[in-house]
């Protein structure tokens, strides 16, 4: 099985028509995504590839296509809006890759969709992909491959790294999380480890933090009193100076908080294996396996 996506994914792609949605749009269907439909403003009726049929409107591609997700290339001044829509259209699953939503936004955004009973991933993130089902977002395919291990990183770029590591390992992946780094967002640590540990074909996780907040602490206390599957993580950021935000927008410490250190302590306390550097995972999780 997988989390969150799989084969009846129904990919609405918002933004379809710009730089980024188009290159992308066109990565997610070679890979075997379900992509329905797109959305422009102003450009409905026409078609992308010359396959999937562009709407006006969010709410016209879920009734005209039965779309059940949605993926956000929309540069930052519309990313609320754009997320809000799909949650009003009745969509299920929102996937925001934007970078650069300002938080004051995300204030009004958080709970609109708590409200709708809609999950968003995102925003600032690089998506998710269950391999060999389905892919929404701009994770590469060709460095996942189907297995038992499943995924989840506030880092994109090691989101990356780690998933090329365990595939050359031959430690398949039942699905990768980027869940993104900006101070707010829609999923959190303990989200995705709660569907991991409900799926019956996840066997471990990797959980890739960073510095800032206290969400991998809080993720280490969870991990200790609700999983019964091996965890082990490794935490980016630590040679990172006090006070200074490092690459993502939530990654600064504040005083004595949040630094790589109070993180890796807080893995080792609640029994995650955690990792120095980000080449020791796949032994590390070979270990936590045996």
């Amino acid at each position: 099985m997988s989390i969150f996506i799989d084969d009846n994914t129904r990919l609405v792609v918002q933004g379809i028509t710009g730089r980024d949605g188009s290159f992308h749009s066109k990565q997610m269907m070679e890979y075997g995504t379900h992509v329905v439909s797109g959305v422009t403003p102003g450009k409905g009726g026409q078609k992308f590839e010359n396959s999937v049929p562009i709407f006006n409107t969010v709410y016209e591609a879920v009734r005209e296509t039965g779309a059940n997700t949605s993926v956000i290339y929309v540069p930052p001044v519309g990313a609320a809006d754009a997320m809000m829509e799909a949650a009003d259209a009745g969509i299920e699953l929102v996937v925001c890759i934007t970078e650069g939503v300002p938080v004051l936004d995300m204030t009004f955004v958080y709970p609109f969709m708590k409200e709708k009973g809609v999950r968003l991933l995102g925003p600032n993130c690089p998506g998710l992909i269950s391999p060999g089902k389905s892919k929404v977002g701009i994770i590469p395919g060709r460095i996942c491959t189907p297995g038992p291990i499943g995924l989840v990183s506030r880092s994109g770029t090691l989101t990356y790294e780690l998933v090329y590591q365990m595939t050359r390992a031959g430690m398949g992946q039942t699905t990768c999380v980027g869940i993104g780094g900006d101070p707010i967002n829609g999923t959190n640590f303990i989200d995705c480890l709660s569907a991991f540990e409900r799926d019956p074909d996840t066997t471990a996780v990797v959980m890739i933090g960073e510095i800032g907040g206290t969400d991998e602490q809080e993720a280490a206390k969870f991990v200790k009193e609700k999983m019964t599957k091996p965890v082990v993580g490794f935490i980016a950021g630590q040679t990172a100076p006090p006070g200074r935000r490092m690459g993502h927008a939530g990654a600064i410490i504040s005083g004595s908080s949040g630094t790589a250190l109070e993180k890796m302590q807080a893995f080792e306390e609640h029994g995650l294996g955690v990792a120095e550097r980000p080449i020791d995972v796949v032994g590390l999780l070979k270990e936590r396996m045996k």
